[in-house]
């Protein structure tokens, strides 16, 4: 059974940056594509970034193109996510989860595992 774990969540200030961290367990991660998602409180939760299985392909949210990275070690079997120039509106809890084996999904209902979350929130 795959299990996620999610770190590096936090406090910072506006303009700040934080690495999110998730951490796959089993065998298979490097045939699947990850996702980052996240959820503020009375939101649904919403898509921020996913990378294929590969790496070579990764998309993101309009909201945050420009000051978010995702990245992948499948060796180390760890997605990244790194937060550039954070706003409060990214205040959230963080989610990684697994993907479909081909391309990239903005959609969760193509995740089928997920982490239990990490909180970030951005002071103004």
């Amino acid at each position: 059974q795959v299990q996620l774990v999610e770190s590096g969540g936090g406090l910072v200030q506006a303009g700040g940056s934080l690495r999110l961290s998730c951490a796959a367990s089993g065998r298979t991660f490097s045939r699947y594509a990850m996702g980052w998602f996240r959820q503020a409180p009375g939101k649904e939760r919403e898509f921020v970034a996913g990378i294929s299985w590969s790496g070579g392909l990764t998309d993101y949210a309009d909201s945050v193109k420009g000051r978010f990275t995702i990245s992948r070690d499948n060796v180390k079997r760890t997605v990244y996510l790194q937060m550039n120039s954070l706003k409060p509106e990214d205040t959230a809890v963080y989610f990684c989860a697994r993907g479909p084996s081909v391309g990239v999904s903005t959609t969760p209902e193509n995740y089928n595992r997920w982490g239990q979350g990490t909180q970030v929130t951005v002071s103004s």
